[in-house]
């Protein structure tokens, strides 16, 4: 998969927990979907791609839960 298309599924389900009141929950619903939902390979490509580019782009729950 393209990383691009990682990025934008990643800050996809950050922004379903936009409406949680609580940051800390929020975060940890997005770890909790990558986890239950995306394969390790997918995790470490996105993990690998958030070092190179600092994870600029990237949504600031997706960068905590990594």
């Amino acid at each position: 998969m393209s990383n691009d298309n990682l990025v934008k599924m990643a800050n996809q389900i950050a922004h379903y927990f936009d409406s949680e009141p609580d940051h800390a929950k929020a975060v940890q619903g997005v770890r909790q979907h990558l986890q239950s939902f995306w394969t390790p390979a997918m995790r470490r490509q996105l993990a690998a791609w958030v070092e190179a580019h600092a994870g600029e782009g990237l949504d600031a729950k997706v960068r905590e839960a990594l």
